[in-house]
């Protein structure tokens, strides 16, 4: 298969997204793009994707029956012993308070 058409057999389809957005944030969404060299189509579908899994990620359900309920529960309810790190971390000052 020669180069161009292999790219053509493994190339997804695109699909059209039309949107109505006013001058101000067309402008906007412009200005951003740009400054991440990217196109608005770039960056609005970066956005829109980001978006998305955030979203779906966000609605994670958790299926227990009520034992493996009652020790998840106790794990999170459990204090925890700080780690070495985490107390190096936590004694040290923040950069704006040096």
């Amino acid at each position: 298969m020669a180069p161009s058409t292999r790219r053509k057999a493994i190339a997804s389809p695109r699909e059209t997204i039309n949107l109505r957005a006013s001058a101000e944030q067309k402008a906007l969404i412009d200005r951003a793009a740009s400054r991440l060299g990217k196109t608005r189509t770039e960056f609005m579908l970066d956005s829109a994707r980001e978006a998305a899994e955030n979203t779906l990620l966000d609605q994670r359900l958790f299926l227990l029956d009520d034992s493996d309920y009652e020790r998840f529960v106790a794990r999170l309810d459990a204090p925890v012993e700080p780690s070495d790190a985490l107390k190096k971390l936590l004694a040290t000052p923040a950069p704006w308070e040096r």
